[in-house]
């Protein structure tokens, strides 16, 4: 799943720097021949004329349902086709975590380093990783200044938490039991640490049958060449199908010679883009854009509208109910679209029971939370149609919650319109402080329609 990352300055034709990237490139596709990995004669790989580093391009035209490429399940790159996959599997208890990334990163560890790997010819298109540049990488300082109020600054810091703790707690005791295969001063936590970026930004994990999803843990992610060097939009015209022998990219759109092929990470909102991928598409682009309000900042815009200690007591007896029902959390968000709210269910309730007089809460709770089939539920969905409609205090709380929100943020949306429409200071801008507008632009503009929508 190929980044948006700033393409490293390409010198003079026939520098060391442009053949060495030629001649990487050559090497993989001459391995992927070799292991058995189709490419069709109408597609071509370049870093040319693509929206970010490698991508694959068009040859000719292609019609829908063309296939672009196949992988063999044997040059995937998983914890069950490394070279230790044996060790890993004899040690699989002990590195169980919280991502269940660990044995693929273990595999990763092993592969990238060793001589004669398997995937050399794979790993040699990112020679030291040092085009992944996820908000991780940013100094913490430049991460608060561009993206306060984005809730990658919170994704952030869990991830490294995380990563320490699984590399101290679970790796380097794995790697100083096996000092034949790993050095921790080879495998070091901050080839762990862009290893991890590296797995967020270019793995696949394989979706389960729909009736094994209820009662089966989601498939570990795992490692698919070629399918990584496609580019993310969300309007995509490809996408990669998964058979038992093995993966095919097949195009969803037609498209024309010379147009760069686009897989989907998902339907992601731009901020998730950043925290996983290292960028963000450009407003208006991304049409699953979203914007998150705090669980918590609904709870205090309440108790702000609580004018006596009576109702603020009310508010907090609402929200704990809330909480017991499981709609509401400390650390949970709601999320709001661009045409309707994903998360419907929660806040629809949330509205509904912060929004009720002492007696009505006192018999809804009494019947724990179970109400008249008969009710209206045209009132719980929420959508740009249906917002306008809503009962006046629920809209007010809604406004409130969307106000308090927008100013968690640095700076308001006018001087980013401002900034975006100028393009010679747009262009000034590095390319994270363009990425980290473009995530809070997008949220900004939802918000604000909100706010339209609740007045």
């Amino acid at each position: 799943m190929a980044t948006a990352a700033k393409r490293p300055k390409v010198a003079a034709g026939g520098s060391p720097a442009e053949d060495g990237r030629a001649d990487a490139l050559s090497g993989f596709l001459d391995w992927c021949e070799k292991v058995g990995l189709e490419l069709s004669p109408k597609v071509y790989v370049s870093k040319e004329g693509t929206v970010s580093d490698y991508g694959l391009l068009a040859r000719e035209d292609l019609q829908i349902g063309e296939v672009l490429f196949t992988v063999p399940r044997a040059a995937l790159l998983s914890q069950h086709t490394t070279s230790i996959r044996s060790l890993l599997e004899k040690d699989q208890a002990s590195l169980e975590s919280q991502s269940g990334w660990v044995p693929l990163l273990l595999s990763l560890l092993h592969e990238y380093t060793a001589s004669n790997s398997h995937w050399r010819p794979y790993f040699s298109l990112w020679p030291d990783f040092s085009s992944l540049d996820h908000p991780m990488f940013w100094p913490e300082e430049e991460r608060v200044r561009l993206l306060q109020g984005t809730g990658i600054l919170e994704a952030v810091d869990k991830d490294l938490a995380n990563i320490q703790l699984e590399y101290t707690s679970i790796i380097l005791p794995f790697m100083e039991s096996h000092l034949d295969l790993f050095d921790p001063k080879l495998h070091t936590p901050e080839l762990y640490r862009r290893l991890v970026a590296f797995v967020m930004a270019y793995s696949f994990q394989e979706p389960l049958d729909e009736e094994d999803e209820d009662e089966k843990e989601p498939n570990p992610p795992m490692m698919v060449p070629m399918a990584d060097i496609l580019n993310h939009v969300a309007n995509h015209n490809a996408n990669l199908e998964y058979s038992l022998e093995c993966l095919k990219m097949v195009t969803t759109q037609p498209i024309s010679k010379g147009q760069e092929i686009f897989n989907t990470y998902g339907q992601m909102a731009n901020w998730q883009l950043m925290h996983m991928y290292g960028f963000a598409e450009p407003y208006p682009g991304n049409t699953d854009d979203t914007a998150d309000i705090q669980m918590v900042t609904v709870r205090r815009a309440a108790l702000q509208g609580a004018s006596t200690e009576v109702e603020r007591q009310l508010v907090s007896e609402q929200w704990d109910f809330l909480c017991q029902l499981e709609m509401v959390g400390e650390e949970g968000a709601f999320v709001i679209g661009w045409e309707e709210v994903l998360t419907e269910e929660e806040l629809s309730m949330t509205l509904k029971v912060l929004g009720m007089a002492a007696e009505e809460f006192k018999e809804f709770k009494e019947h724990e939370g179970w109400e008249d089939d008969t009710e209206d539920e045209e009132s719980f969905t929420l959508s740009n149609e249906t917002i306008p409609r809503l009962k006046a205090s629920w809209k007010k709380l809604l406004h409130d919650s969307a106000r308090l929100t927008l100013e968690s943020y640095s700076s308001d949306l006018k001087a980013e319109q401002d900034l975006l429409s100028d393009k010679v200071a747009y262009g000034k801008l590095t390319l994270r402080e363009q990425q980290a507008l473009q995530v809070r632009y997008g949220q900004k503009r939802i918000l604000h329609q909100l706010l339209e929508l609740t007045s």
